[in-house]
């Protein structure tokens, strides 16, 4: 006996079937240990007498006698259990607000270990043993310690809510079912329970996805972050690059200026000091010359002063000296070299430009015209990429979507985020606008091409006159005629861009724009005036580099 008091673990001393500690403990053949009634039961209710834990068939039911060495060291390890549970109640924690306490322990009320569903009272260690001892107690329903366990009681019949009635969604007792509930349908709470269990298992996977889902999101936008890391590197680089071509080209202009102008300085004084020199030569000869009038003058003989005008025909300088001035052209110097620097910058910018293009086009989305929206007496093509004005006017039902007014048609595609980007040749053709616009425009009246009224457009007018109808409409002064115009818009940042594509050249931006609903491609052929604007404006395939 001494033995089992040394026993460490309680396992041992636990029936497999009913996982508690032996209740008249029996040994079967095959040497495996089974509460009494524990192995009857099972036997009772099983096709085979076999052992539970071994499989091992017996081909006649034994004969079953309470092992008395197992029953003493059972007996040994409780009371053992109870001394550990008597010499530990002190250490046991005592109840705090929060905790469930024990409903059977007077005075200081200890921490409930478990719930009784049975006896609807809650336990403390030492109150919990006979739960775990008495026969007629282990088989009550033990749970994690919880409050108001009166609450599944009927408050009406002092009976356990072991119902659910699904007529009227709530939990019910036997009585009820009976007297309140009779023609309802009744089911037993437990299956009710493991549906609902179902339904929160699904709900909680769900929730997981969602989780998951944002978790992916979060990855994807620190990616985003990253790549934004990285074309903010690339822009720093490239804008530094420009920048210090654009500086070392002013440097250079600006030290070849100082040279120009200081060589052309000193031909200046170069031509001055010839000037200077050839002058007071003149000067010299001059001043002899009138030295020798202003002698022979004063003489009073005749035949002397006839002799000497003869040796005086050689003529005196006689060059104009009117005309003659020292004008440096420094003004033409400058200009040419802000000319050669207007020249570079061009140069530069049509490069950031083309870049900028590049990028941009990396956004592009297919287009399509939108018949429903189109004026009768536009001609769409069947595929819905080219569209221009006709002379008949089709004979088409009342559309709440169709512009009456205006020959204007709306894209298929719809944006409401993001970035996207598309392309439309505009080649031969006289007049024509071109943008986005918002799905809630007016398309029943004249349109008033304004931000404010929803569009974001730029115009072609008596075929060389463009505008952006920004409010004041701005007179758009492009060295070029477009051929093929891009059209880029950024819904978060507020931006609409215009391109001319083959030029590689920023025609015009709307910013700081607010959009609230869908933008949705916008294209007016305008009247094709008798032929003159026939042409008709195609949407094109976009080509990345």
């Amino acid at each position: 006996m001494a033995a089992a008091s040394n026993l460490q673990s309680e396992d041992q001393f636990l029936c497999s079937i009913c996982l508690d500690v032996f209740t008249d403990p029996v040994t079967i053949p095959c040497g495996h240990n089974f509460c009494k009634n524990c192995i009857n039961e099972h036997w009772n209710t099983s096709d085979r007498c076999q052992c539970p834990m071994c499989k091992k068939v017996f081909n006649t039911r034994p004969e079953l006698h309470v092992n008395t060495f197992i029953s003493e060291m059972v007996v040994q390890f409780r009371q053992s259990a109870q001394q550990k549970t008597s010499s530990s109640s002190s250490e046991q924690q005592v109840s705090r607000p929060g905790e469930v306490p024990c409903d059977v322990c007077t005075g200081t009320k200890l921490k409930a270990l478990k719930s009784c569903l049975v006896c609807l009272a809650s336990y403390c260690e030492t109150h919990l043993e006979h739960h775990l001892t008495a026969s007629r107690l282990k088989k009550h329903q033990l749970i994690d310690p919880v409050e108001n366990l009166e609450g599944r009681m009927c408050t009406k019949h002092d009976k356990p809510l072991e119902l659910f009635c699904k007529t009227d969604q709530t939990c019910v007792c036997m009585l009820c079912l009976v007297v309140d509930h009779k023609m309802h349908d009744v089911v037993p709470l437990k299956e009710v329970y493991e549906g609902k269990k179902a339904e929160l298992g699904k709900t909680e996977a769900e929730i997981q996805q969602m989780i998951q889902k944002r978790r992916l999101k979060i990855e994807e936008i620190k990616h985003s972050v990253d790549l934004s890391e990285e074309d903010a590197d690339r822009e720093i680089a490239e804008g530094v690059q420009v920048f210090t071509a654009l500086k070392e080209s002013v440097e250079r202009g600006q030290a070849n200026l100082i040279d120009s102008i200081k060589e052309k300085q000193k031909t200046t004084e170069k031509q001055t000091k010839a000037f200077i020199k050839e002058l007071e030569q003149e000067i010299s000869e001059l001043t002899k010359r009138r030295t020798e009038i202003e002698q022979l003058s004063r003489s009073e003989y005749q035949l002397h002063l006839l002799q000497s005008v003869q040796s005086l025909k050689a003529a005196p300088p006689t060059k104009d000296w009117t005309e003659v001035s020292v004008r440096p052209s420094y003004e033409r110097t400058v200009g040419r070299a802000v000319a050669q620097l207007e020249g570079t910058l061009s140069k530069e910018m049509k490069k950031l430009v083309t870049a900028e293009l590049k990028r941009i086009q990396q956004y592009a989305v297919d287009v399509t015209l939108n018949p429903d929206t189109a004026h009768p007496k536009l001609i769409l093509c069947d595929d819905g990429k080219q569209v221009n004005h006709g002379d008949v006017r089709k004979n088409l039902p009342d559309n709440p979507k169709t512009f009456s007014d205006c020959v204007s048609v709306l894209g298929k595609q719809s944006f409401s985020s993001g970035r996207f980007y598309f392309e439309v040749q505009v080649k031969g053709k006289t007049e024509w606008d071109l943008g986005v616009a918002r799905e809630s425009i007016n398309r029943k009246g004249g349109n008033t091409l304004k931000p404010e009224d929803g569009y974001w457009t730029i115009c072609l007018r008596n075929g060389n006159e463009y505008k952006a109808p920004a409010g004041p409409s701005v007179l758009l002064s492009l060295k070029s005629q477009p051929q093929k115009v891009g059209v880029f818009v950024d819904y978060e940042e507020g931006l609409v861009s215009f391109y001319d594509v083959d030029a590689a050249a920023l025609i015009y931006s709307f910013t700081g724009c607010c959009f609230t609903e869908k933008l949705l491609p916008y294209f007016c052929p305008c009247l094709n005036e008798r032929g003159k604007n026939s042409a008709p404006l195609i949407i094109s395939s976009v080509f990345v580099n």
